[in-house]
């Protein structure tokens, strides 16, 4: 469901591993960071766009879609 509010993409990217079964190590590496940075990274709301499409890709997961969705949203409220 669609919400005004923007998505916290840490939180996003972070429920994505839980449901796929694999842990932040496993993705620092694939993205070819630290576990460390991993974390720092999933603690926060936004992320630029090359490395959410590299996380998108790793998933196969369009973390993108959220960020459309709170647009539509937005969109409607003000055309109400």
């Amino acid at each position: 469901m669609a919400t005004k509010e923007s998505p916290h993409i840490g939180h996003l990217i972070k429920d994505e591993l839980a449901r796929q079964g694999r842990s932040v190590r496993w993705l620092a590496e694939q993205i070819g960071c630290t576990r460390q940075n991993m974390h720092y990274l999933l603690g926060r709301s936004f992320i630029y766009t090359d490395l959410l499409l590299k996380i998108s890709e790793v998933l196969d997961y369009d973390f993108f879609r959220h960020y459309s969705d709170c647009w539509k949203a937005r969109k409607l409220s003000n055309d109400v």
